[in-house]
């Protein structure tokens, strides 16, 4: 037996113990499972300061305004722009948009500023002049924090909370601007409920929030300590029990400790809130805050308008990329290179049939939740190909990279061909190396046979002549016979002179590019004497020619086998 099962318990094993597990919240009659989110919540993007408060070298200005005209186009309201008492950049980028006019109707700034009054007076000094404005207020109120870092009790909690609501509406007192406040009481999700109902009761009173004018009680799980059925359970305990309910507005910004900050956004909108703080692409400390892309997505994959406009994803990629220096992951939902692609054989097959039949303006194909093109991604790029893929990969890159529709048999036959490549170059095979291949493979000058020229002429009645050259085993040879087009009298030549059989049974032409450089290729199969079919190509910017070098090749692979 292994010494490392010896006890009952793993030698060695992980420390678990020293954890303790979370309890769920007291709410046998929840309803938020049974809800259904049919329309956005109002979004913030705070990108521009709890996002780049997280990046390991924060964005200059001028990456700032990068963003900020990003995000203004994406079409967000609510924009979070820095912490302008703690930081001069941030200072002085939030002077530049004011400046510089930037600040389009409709569009509420916000930041983030400590209840200290030279704090606040330097936050209203950066935000002289701007047309909306949101001041956001917080201090933390969990029981771990009271304890280890404040060593107050509650009500000195709620006093720092309270003096600090009071010195904000005074400093804010005559303040040329449409104002909206907001108070996190951070840490939430570690806080007791009844306490944080408390405590945010205390601040509305205080700052006289009304139905006509509410404030925003933001309720952040500024630590992911449970699964998010249990965030859910306190957003709706709180929207049940906190007494102010009707003149706030509900706000979540939560994190992603345990990899679930899109679903406990998810289940909290479900529970009752209203409002969304995140970061394009989940960025933020530690493992980052929600992911607004993502969140945003999911209810656009619903049939819900997100509000956002995400048409250009590969480009939001780019930008937010740059500015942040920090790569988004090839499988990041929706954004990331890869998350369109299928390399799994079957999930090609699935994806070819269900692009072959889809209803555009009703979705459905296998694999794929959304539509590629409504975020700014070709057809192209859901198929790739390595060694699992399968004969529907490489059809279908073939027919939307070249649109070459390739006949069963010969895909079968061909897609074996592209495992071996595969399988020999050990890694994923590009579209222009399996379109090379296809050539190769199947435009065939080794064997006996050559076409040196020909020429097509008037035939007797409506039938048309072909008088051709041809190389046989090094002796060109001239052929000539009639026949219904130039394809059956070049055939017809060919069986008369070389006096073997050659028919074609599969004949197949497609236009590869446009305009002057077009070229066609002719795909075609000969029948072999077991009845079986041996395919050709050929490839040339006159039609006919590129038809009579597919008999010549499917006649040379033909011998070839034989031989």
């Amino acid at each position: 037996m292994s010494q490392r099962h010896i006890s009952g318990r793993a030698t060695g094993a992980m420390p678990f113990d020293k954890y303790t597990a979370f309890q769920p919240i007291d709410l046998p009659d929840r309803q938020w499972p049974s809800k259904v989110l049919r329309q956005a919540p109002r979004w913030c993007s705070v990108d521009l300061r709890d996002g780049n408060q997280a990046l390991i070298d924060p964005m200059n200005v001028e990456e700032k305004l990068r963003l900020w005209d990003l995000l203004l186009e994406i079409g967000f309201a609510e924009i979070e722009v820095g912490f302008p008492a703690a930081s001069q950049p941030d200072f002085d980028f939030i002077r530049r948009i004011i400046d510089e006019g930037r600040i389009p109707d409709g569009v509420s700034v916000q930041v983030l500023c400590q209840a200290r009054e030279e704090l606040i007076e330097r936050t209203v000094e950066a935000l002289q002049g701007a047309p909306s404005v949101i001041f956001h207020l917080y201090n933390s109120t969990s029981e771990l924090q009271r304890r280890v870092v404040f060593d107050m009790d509650r009500q000195g909690i709620i006093d720092l909370a309270v003096a600090g609501t009071e010195i904000v509406r005074q400093g804010l007192a005559g303040f040329d601007a449409d104002v909206t406040f907001e108070y996190s009481p951070e840490s939430f999700t570690g806080t007791e409920l009844d306490f944080a109902a408390e405590i945010c009761t205390a601040v509305a009173d205080t700052w006289g929030a009304t139905p006509e004018q509410p404030m925003i009680i933001n309720l952040p799980s500024t630590v992911e300590m449970s699964t998010p059925n249990i965030y859910a359970d306190q957003i709706e305990w709180f929207c049940r029990n906190f007494p102010r309910r009707d003149a706030t507005v509900i706000s979540l910004h939560t994190h992603n400790d345990r990899g679930t900050g899109v679903a406990a956004t998810e289940m909290a909108l479900m529970a009752g809130a209203e409002r969304v703080e995140g970061t394009l692409f989940g960025n933020g400390e530690r493992t980052g805050n929600c992911d607004i892309v993502t969140v945003a997505m999911n209810l656009f994959s619903q049939g819900v308008d997100p509000t956002l406009d995400f048409r250009e994803m590969p480009r939001i990629r780019q930008t937010v990329e740059s500015v942040n220096k920090l790569a988004i992951p090839e499988r990041h939902p929706y954004a990331g290179e890869l998350v369109f692609t299928a390399f799994s054989g079957s999930h090609q097959d699935a994806i070819r049939k269900g692009m072959a039949k889809v209803d555009r303006e009703h979705w459905e194909v296998p694999y794929l939740p959304i539509d590629p093109a409504d975020v700014g991604s070709s057809y192209k790029e859901t198929v790739r190909v390595n060694s699992q893929s399968g004969k529907g990969g490489v059809g279908f890159l073939l027919e939307e990279h070249y649109g070459v529709s390739l006949p069963r048999d010969i895909l079968v036959e061909f897609s074996g061909e592209v495992q071996n490549l595969t399988e020999g170059l050990g890694r994923e095979v590009k579209t222009d190396e399996i379109f090379d291949k296809l050539i190769a493979t199947y435009t065939d000058e080794s064997g006996p046979y050559r076409l040196v020229d020909y020429d097509l002429l008037s035939g007797r009645e409506q039938d048309q002549r072909c008088v051709a050259r041809v190389e046989v085993s090094e002796n060109v040879v001239t052929v000539d016979a009639e026949g219904s087009g130039p394809i059956e009298a070049f055939v017809n030549a060919l069986v008369e002179t070389l006096n073997e059989p050659l028919t074609v049974v599969d004949y197949h032409e497609h236009s590869l590019g446009e305009g002057s450089d077009a070229k066609a290729i002719c795909i075609l199969a000969i029948e072999e004497e077991e009845g079986g079919r041996c395919y050709g190509i050929g490839v040339s910017r006159n039609t006919i020619t590129a038809s009579l070098h597919a008999i010549i090749s499917a006649m040379n692979r033909r011998w070839s086998k034989a031989s």
